[in-house]
């Protein structure tokens, strides 16, 4: 059997202890088949209905909340959500890096098919204007991800103000001022290496602390109709859930145990995906569990201590198989390399090189080409990772649009490598100045949307209801 249509190991297939969702096996794929799956789809069960309307009506019998749903009346088109007949939970190995929950909803054609109540699809452009009005007013400083997205962005920002420092003088000579090329040059492209080098390794740490278990992420209450007096009506308005089993919402430590029961400022939420409250951690009793507690406890059980690095079996046996974590291998080991040459620009390192071309070029220039080749490996296959099969693009998915940009700067980088050599040529000179210049404006794009994607953690797809035709 191919690896990427199944998972090799249980132990990681997503919500593999919650009975409360189905996984979709013609849905999990991948775009190699040596590799592991990198998406896959969950429906939900009965189950997961039966749990939340026993737990918001404890005194009910199932058969009663089964009758009621057939006397409650239908939602109205005044309800507060977007209808819809059926939910799917997206599982992506990317989003479950990131801490992220897709959900894919599909819309009811009428009231009465009408299931949920969801949010409305998250790339309208009202959706999109508020994800970046959140970019500018919350900064969630404990979350990897977060903290990634905002690196590299530096970064990138440094190496915008370094490409004006070494190819406005070569457009513009008038705004040159002394040593602006060799000093200013020089100093800010070992501080955009740099922190292109600690933005690495805070990728390399969130590829290693993924969830395990997988999280749903999403909370359900039973709708209610408001007016004078608020009633129920049939159907289930799905919010998003505060709290959830991804490091991510971890706000009391960064490098310490996942929290396993609420926190102060989200007492009320349920802190497992399917909104299970885990106040009590232990694995329920077999005759007073509801089918949704196993993944609380399961996840509780399986969200390890933060690790630095993962063990040699879990190396082996899974992390290489991962192509988000080789991307992520891809993108330290170019970003290691490309260091070398960021230290070489200090103007007095670069200075003594500078009187022997084979050591200019061995120790500046030939890093550069081997670490911006590391980058295009990584922007590749961060590409590849949100693709269905590796010849499909996905211009839709956020993640493919990161890889895209930030392959466009690596290009740009390695360019600027490989004119090195002939820098003493004023037209090789100004081509490798240009490169980096379009070249870290490519890495600002894709580290911007990496900024709005840490944020987003919430994605909605909406699809329409497939329409079968009359037989004869």
């Amino acid at each position: 059997m191919q690896r990427n249509t199944t998972f090799y190991l249980p132990a990681r297939e997503p919500l593999r202890s919650d009975p409360s969702f189905a996984l979709d096996k013609d849905h999990v794929r991948g775009p190699f088949s040596f590799l592991n799956p990198t998406c896959a789809r969950l429906d939900p069960t009965h189950s997961l209905l039966d749990h939340y309307a026993m737990e918001q009506s404890p005194g009910k019998s199932p058969q009663a909340h089964e009758e009621e749903e057939h006397t409650r009346p239908e939602p109205s088109q005044e309800m507060d959500g977007v209808a819809a007949t059926s939910i799917q939970f997206e599982w992506r190995s990317r989003d479950n890096r990131k801490g992220r929950h897709k959900l894919v909803v599909t819309l009811a054609d009428s009231a009465s098919t009408t299931q949920y109540l969801t949010p409305p699809s998250s790339s309208t452009p009202r959706a999109i204007l508020h994800g970046i009005w959140r970019m500018a007013t919350w900064y969630p400083v404990w979350n990897v991800s977060y903290l990634v997205a905002i690196t590299f962005t530096l970064g990138s920002v440094i190496w915008v103000l370094n490409a004006f420092f070494v190819w406005l003088p070569l457009v513009q000579p008038s705004t040159q001022f002394t040593n602006e090329i060799t000093v200013a040059g020089g100093w800010t492209a070992f501080v955009g290496a740099t922190v292109f080098e600690v933005g690495s390794v805070l990728l390399m740490l969130e590829a290693v602390n993924e969830n395990q278990a997988g999280c749903f992420g999403w909370a359900l209450e039973r709708a209610l109709e408001s007016g004078d007096e608020e009633k129920e009506i049939g159907g289930w308005k799905i919010r998003p859930n505060k709290g959830c089993a991804h490091h991510h919402t971890n706000k009391g430590n960064f490098v310490g145990k996942r929290e396993t029961g609420p926190t102060n400022d989200v007492k009320s939420e349920k802190r497992m995906g399917t909104g299970i409250d885990e106040s009590d951690s232990g694995r329920p009793d077999n005759d007073t569990a509801s089918p949704s507690s196993y993944t609380a406890s399961s996840s509780t059980e399986s969200a390890k201590s933060w690790q630095w690095f993962p063990s040699w079996h879990d190396l082996t046996t899974h992390y290489i198989f991962e192509l988000g974590f080789l991307a992520c291998c891809a993108q330290m080991f170019g970003a290691s390399v490309f260091w070398i040459s960021g230290f070489t620009a200090i103007p007095q390192i670069n200075a003594i090189l500078a009187t022997n071309q084979a050591d200019l070029n061995g120790a500046y220039w030939v890093p550069q080409i081997v670490g911006g080749t590391g980058f295009i490996v990584s922007g590749v296959l961060f590409m590849l990772e949100t693709q269905p099969k590796w010849y499909i693009p996905v211009p839709k998915v956020l993640g493919w649009q990161i890889g895209l940009w930030n392959l466009i700067g690596a290009f740009g980088f390695t360019l600027c490598g490989a004119l090195g050599p002939a820098y003493g040529n004023s037209g090789a000179q100004f081509e490798a100045s240009l490169a980096t210049f379009w070249g870290s404006w490519a890495f600002l794009m894709g580290s911007l949307v990496q900024w709005y994607e840490s944020l987003h953690t919430h994605p909605v797809e909406e699809r329409r209801a497939e329409k079968k035709e009359a037989a004869g």
